[in-house]
């Protein structure tokens, strides 16, 4: 009997350590940092798209006579002003052709010059009742036939040379030189592109699947990846290009020393009813966000949340918390 009232009294002192050795249950913690309460507001729905960065127009610098483009002076990448000559175009069947018409030209003078002679010869005579009146009108016919010859002969030589000066190359607006492919000597025709330049202001140009035609407006949110800031939507192209319309955006900093550069960028095509808090209000831990969420006792409670990226560095919480809930701002001492 000892020896069992002893077995019993070695099993309760060991029971007794081992209650000793769990933990006493930790107390709640509270919420004492700030807090915000959930409300949900409209937010914009971004579509991501394709964006170029452009001018709002590229001129063309066309060739206007034929014949052999002799110089051209830019290259791509050059900036070039409105009127500058760029290069020239020769055709040396215009030369040839000037000095045709000179030379018709100088046998009408000489002619002209006769006639004039004539003319006043028979008004002398026939203020002396030596000719008629019918032989007067008719030098003074010759003479005027004979300076219509003259002028109709410089025409045709001005003419000439009017066409030989438009082998000047010009460029149509001020901009920088985006192609200029057309190698010195080779034979153009009229309307031949020699070179393209960029004109006007700096746009970022769209490229938005047709789908979005009917949700796009004038004035409509963009944002850049890796740009500070948002631009709008000026301009919508009214036309559908193999299943892609394109708009026009307004758009600071953007680098005109890369025309033709593809960036991301998001446009804003509606609203929708959201959360939008500041983002010291989430924690992220291993690829993961929480939020804390204060109770109606002052609890805090540690719940995984999923965000998207909001306006002005703000998250947007898609589940784990609803309107009307309180959240603790992250880092503030309150429990994890």
């Amino acid at each position: 009997m000892q020896a069992k009232a002893w077995l019993i009294a070695i099993m309760a002192a060991s029971l007794q350590g081992c209650g000793q050795d769990k933990p006493a249950p930790e107390a709640a913690p509270t919420a004492t940092g700030p807090r915000l309460t959930i409300a949900a507001s409209e937010t914009p729905d971004w579509q991501s798209v394709s964006a170029q960065v452009t001018t709002q127009d590229q001129a063309q610098v066309l060739a206007r006579i034929p014949g052999l483009l002799s110089t051209l002076s830019v290259r791509a990448g050059d900036m070039v002003r409105k009127g500058q000559v760029i290069g020239r175009i020769t055709d040396s069947q215009l030369a040839y052709q000037s000095a045709a018409y000179g030379a018709q030209a100088a046998a009408a003078q000489a002619q002209a010059m006769q006639a004039r002679a004539e003319l006043d010869r028979v008004k002398f005579l026939a203020a002396n009742g030596v000719y008629a009146k019918a032989r007067l009108e008719q030098a003074e016919a010759g003479a005027s036939a004979a300076s219509a010859q003259t002028q109709a002969a410089r025409a045709q030589q001005a003419s000439v040379r009017a066409m030989a000066g438009q082998g000047a190359v010009v460029a149509p607006a001020d901009g920088r030189v985006l192609r200029a492919d057309v190698p010195a000597g080779s034979p153009v025709a009229p309307g031949m592109v020699v070179a393209v330049i960029t004109s006007g202001p700096m746009v970022l140009r769209l490229d938005l699947p047709e789908a979005l035609a009917a949700k796009i407006r004038p004035g409509a949110r963009v944002r850049v990846d890796g740009m500070a800031g948002e631009g709008g939507v000026t301009r919508i192209y009214p036309a559908v290009t193999a299943g892609q319309v394109s708009a026009d955006v307004a758009m600071a900093g953007l680098d005109a020393s890369l025309i033709g550069r593809r960036l991301g960028a998001q446009l804003a095509v509606g609203t929708h009813r959201g959360i939008i808090v500041p983002r010291a209000f989430i924690l992220t831990r291993y690829g993961l966000d929480y939020a804390l969420m204060a109770g109606k006792s002052g609890a805090v409670t540690q719940v995984p949340v999923q965000t998207a990226p909001a306006d002005d560095g703000r998250v947007e919480i898609l589940s784990g918390v609803a309107a009307g809930d309180v959240l603790v701002g992250a880092g503030t001492g309150a429990g994890r």
